[in-house]
């Protein structure tokens, strides 16, 4: 069986009372810039602002699910805060405890108390290490007097547990990495992150890299797991219906700020800022009848060199153009504030966020519907598309069927799954 010694776990109902009123997460304005360099001598020309004065709180217990864009600063953000790289400023405490403050032996402490699931499930496992070696390397770093995880049988005995916990045999402890599949590689990287009962998990899309069958299999998994050693997660990933399976609370980021934070069905039910509407107006609708509604965001995202003044969201957004381009959106920066119980956004104008004002921005997007009976709808997101003219779907799903009708059907690769190579 697995120590838990060290763990404290909640009687039958506690877990969520005391999720919501204790927090173990703080993080207070962290700022992560990385310097460029150029000419002859090699002098500062400036900063990529990978993550810029972020504030967030994560409570004990909770899955804090963190989305955006490729290059908004997620995984940067998560890598930060566990200290695999300095911060430039801002502070984060770990249960009332400085974790940029810690040195020497207390640093090496807190590295028990805070572990990371990688997002590749290949490259960061050494392919000349055994599975046991690999689990056990954490433990035997962490050795003590007390612990006795310097001895081998030791070590050996706790790894064969968290393989257990995370749904793979004992005896695979003397395989290698390249003897799994890529689901069963990340089970080891999951064995590998609990081994030293933390407190706080970063997970660093750790399913994005796997198929969609084994995806569902680790994050049920991951939820598990989690009510078993009363883990807390700051989970980052792309893929929004993942953050909504999975996640409490939500954080939106883009271009290294926080957007908006809220519940998850206060988030996806209701969003407030214009970025996110736009995220969700862009998640694909699996029944075959619905109309969608998108909105298409205008323009490139700028460079993290060279931000926008003001809000960095006003170079794309659809809300600032239906209000006649206001000064304040390019001249000031918008704060992280509470428009509602628990939900903050930063944005001037989030009080003029309607479901009307977000319909007139979106665009149709037809697809073929499943049948002649079946009738057209529209939606974006959690919106629907009231007034929109049935003729219009009509024709829009009309004019889709007979381009679909005109194409050779394209065939599928077949899924593989969570099997040993």
């Amino acid at each position: 069986m697995i120590d838990t010694s060290d763990q404290t776990l909640p009687a039958a109902g506690q877990g969520v009372a005391r999720a919501r009123s204790e927090v173990l997460v703080k993080v207070d304005g962290l700022v992560k810039y990385y310097p460029i360099f150029g000419g002859f001598l090699r002098r500062k020309m400036g900063d990529v602002k990978a993550v810029d004065d972020v504030t967030f709180t994560i409570n004990r217990g909770e899955v804090f699910g963190l989305v955006g864009e490729s290059g908004c600063g997620k995984s940067t953000l998560g890598r930060t805060l566990i200290r695999l790289q300095p911060r430039t400023a801002g502070a984060a405490t770990l249960a009332g405890e400085d974790i940029f403050a810690k040195k020497g032996k207390d640093l090496k402490r807190l590295r028990r108390r805070m572990q990371i699931i990688f997002q590749d499930p290949v490259g960061s496992l050494n392919p000349r290490m055994p599975i046991s070696d690999i689990i056990g390397e954490g433990l035997l770093a962490q050795a003590d007097d007390e612990n006795k995880w310097g001895k081998r049988d030791v070590r050996d005995a706790r790894v064969g547990d968290y393989l257990d916990a995370v749904g793979l045999r004992r005896d695979y402890s003397r395989r290698y990495p390249h003897e799994f599949s890529g689901g069963q590689r990340q089970r080891i990287g999951i064995a590998r992150a609990l081994a030293l009962s933390p407190e706080v998990v970063i997970c660093d899309e750790p399913v994005s890299a796997l198929d969609v069958s084994i995806q569902s299999q680790i994050l049920n998994l991951l939820l598990d797991l989690r009510r078993e050693f009363d883990l807390t997660y700051l989970f980052i990933a792309h893929n929004l219906s993942v953050i909504q399976y999975i996640s409490d609370s939500v954080g939106v980021m883009y271009l290294g700020k926080l957007v908006e934070v809220a519940d998850v069905d206060e988030l996806y039910s209701n969003p407030r800022h214009p970025y996110t509407i736009a995220l969700l107006s862009a998640v694909p609708e699996p029944d075959p009848r619905v109309r969608k509604r998108r909105i298409v965001l205008t323009g490139d995202v700028p460079s993290p060199a060279a931000p926008p003044s003001g809000c960095r969201f006003h170079t794309r957004c659809w809300l600032r153009e239906q209000l006649g381009r206001p000064e304040v959106c390019s001249t000031e920066v918008p704060e992280l504030r509470v428009v509602a119980g628990g939900h903050n956004v930063a944005c001037h104008f989030a009080e003029s966020v309607t479901p009307a004002a977000a319909v007139e921005a979106a665009h149709i997007i037809p697809t073929p519907i499943a049948s002649d009976d079946a009738e057209p709808i529209a939606a974006i997101g959690g919106l629907t598309g009231e007034g929109l003219e049935a003729a219009e779907v009509t024709e829009a799903a009309e004019a889709a069927q007979a381009e679909v009708a005109g194409t050779d059907d394209a065939g599928t690769d077949a899924g593989t799954g969570d099997r040993p190579a």
